[in-house]
């Protein structure tokens, strides 16, 4: 994926978790559920040290994993918990966010696949249904497919967009 898709989902968490929250709070929390919602493609540096894509450790590997996500958001929801925040909700956002990254990935049209149930099994999984075109990876991204790529997703995740983004009426308290 182009990450259009991984955004839009994370800031349409960040949205749903904060609620009625001031407009700096809601924006935050946008951002903190879109960099974690991408987290699992900071396995590209694989490509750099020389691991191969298809290992464990390679490019939608064991980072793409649903227990890691769950690891991951576990580890945060008890740093929620320390602060005294809300360790559920949080940890269940999180889990959204960064579970969401191989789903959608199993969801494209190329590559190998996503290593969803790691370390259980590494076999890498697509689902019978794969709308997303497969990304350029680097700079192959500035080309004709990667723009064509970039327009798919932006339709395909429309709606994540418009709940997001979408301006709330402001409520009045009698």
């Amino acid at each position: 994926m182009a990450s259009i898709g991984h955004v839009a989902v994370g800031m349409a968490l960040g949205r749903l978790g904060a609620g009625a929250a001031p407009p700096g709070r809601v924006a935050a929390s946008m951002l903190l559920l879109s960099a974690l919602a991408m987290l699992p493609d900071a396995d590209v540096i694989a490509f750099k040290l020389g691991i191969p894509y298809a290992a464990t450790w390679g490019h939608r590997g064991a980072s793409h994993s649903l227990f890691l996500a769950a690891g991951v958001a576990l580890a945060i929801a008890a740093g929620t918990l320390v602060a005294r925040g809300p360790a559920l909700k949080v940890g269940l956002l999180s889990f959204a966010a960064l579970g969401s990254h191989g789903l959608l990935d199993a969801m494209t049209t190329g590559g190998l696949g996503a290593a969803l149930l790691w370390p259980i099994d590494n076999l890498r999984y697509f689902f019978p249904l794969r709308p997303i075109p497969v990304a350029p990876i680097g700079a192959r991204m500035l080309s004709a497919r990667g723009l064509y790529v970039v327009m798919v997703e932006l339709v395909l995740f429309l709606p994540f967009w418009a709940y997001a983004l979408w301006p709330r009426r402001k409520t009045v308290q009698i």
